[in-house]
């Protein structure tokens, strides 16, 4: 049986990546015509430990700087979140193996402000990073998101 690969290992698997392409027919409907970025894991961690401390950034963001810096209408939503999710678990990979400086993952929030329940701690551990950078954060049934989190954006290029 083959080993699983690590989220670093997966990380820095770009392959042929970053890639745009024209928006495939089955998005069509809600996208319309015209490109997508694929990204590259390493880009999408670059944009994601560049936000500092106190700073949030939403996918949706992410998205939009892809966009813009490969010239392509939008950024893949389900790519960017699944390479942020990657980007998350390398970074907790790391802190098990005693490093100090780690990609901030937990100031990478979904849309709406939501917390992700699948970056290393799930919601108690992104709670907590978050809280202790002080920001408020709420529940909403049994979702957690930031309060206020638009006036805490980060402005990337």
């Amino acid at each position: 049986m083959a080993r699983r690969k690590t989220f670093r290992e997966k990380l820095a698997g770009d392959k042929d990546l970053p890639r745009v392409e024209r928006i495939p027919p089955g998005m069509r409907k809600q996208w319309r015509s015209g490109t997508i970025v694929i990204p590259a894991p390493t880009e999408v961690d670059e944009i994601m430990r560049s936000v500092p401390k106190g700073k949030l950034i939403t996918i949706n963001r992410i998205r939009e700087i892809l966009a813009q810096r490969h010239g392509a209408t939008i950024g893949c939503p389900i790519a960017t979140g699944i390479t942020a999710r990657i980007a998350a678990g390398a970074a907790g990979e790391d802190e098990v193996a005693g490093k100090r400086r780690v990609t901030p993952y937990w100031r990478t929030l979904k849309a709406g402000g939501e917390l992700n329940p699948k970056y290393p701690g799930g919601l108690e551990g992104q709670r907590a990073r978050l809280q202790a950078e002080g920001h408020e954060v709420v529940a909403r049934g049994k979702r957690l998101f930031v309060r206020d989190y638009e006036r805490r954006l980060v402005a990337l290029r």
